[in-house]
């Protein structure tokens, strides 16, 4: 079995949906850092590697696929883990995968930005009071949903559950407190729980950002 590359970076919770995986599936890979703050998935290079300038990008053998939702399906039908138990769970595992791109990621990665990555002069307090009520808002939607749940769907985890959860394991705050919201602390919990799980900041390459140690 070819082994997999992955290029990602620490803060990168898109990235850490796939090295999660990666990890928790027992694969053989390897992380490629980008360093994305410094500019490089904006290079002419890198776009040779991925036109959008995005992370994460998974090379396994001639295969090269970009976006995290993509790159997930792609592994689970050559490993079979983490894959839902029927038809039915199947498409509800896309429903959940949609809705963090849109809704759960999409916010929680962007509020996370503004109010810690993006230099204080250039912050917009009417912006991040606007994303934070969406943040507030999507994680209302996954607490209840997972209120008397193990797992985002069935009874084991699936691509679900690492999509929805990537952004919740950061430190920096964006408006997400576990202790308030239980039924998600318990899931998080859970998911820390599985051989081989790790955190962002350790799984992948890229943390601490220089001058921040």
């Amino acid at each position: 079995m070819t082994d997999y590359t992955l290029y990602c970076f620490a803060q990168s919770g898109h990235s850490y949906k796939v090295a999660s995986y990666l990890n928790l599936a027992g694969l053989h890979w390897s992380p490629r850092f980008v360093d994305f703050f410094a500019g490089e998935a904006r290079s002419p290079e890198y776009r040779q590697i991925n036109s959008m300038g995005e992370c994460p990008v998974l090379v396994h053998g001639d295969v090269k696929l970009s976006q995290s939702g993509v790159i997930l399906d792609y592994l689970v039908k050559e490993t079979g883990q983490f894959a839902p138990a029927n038809e039915a769970d199947a498409r509800e595992v896309l429903r959940w995968v949609l809705w963090d791109n849109h809704k759960g990621s999409s916010q929680f990665g962007t509020t996370r930005f503004m109010l810690n990555f993006l230099p204080e002069k250039h912050r917009n307090e009417a912006v991040n009071s606007f994303l934070l009520g969406r943040c507030k808002a999507a994680l209302t939607i996954l607490n209840n949903h997972l209120n008397g749940r193990g797992w985002m769907v069935g009874s084991a985890p699936t691509l679900a559950d690492l999509c929805c959860s990537s952004y919740l394991f950061y430190p920096e705050p964006f408006g997400f407190e576990r202790a308030n919201l239980p039924h998600i602390d318990a899931w998080l919990t859970r998911l820390e729980a599985l051989p081989n799980w790790q955190h962002p900041y350790d799984l992948m390459p890229g943390h601490p950002l220089p001058g921040t140690a």
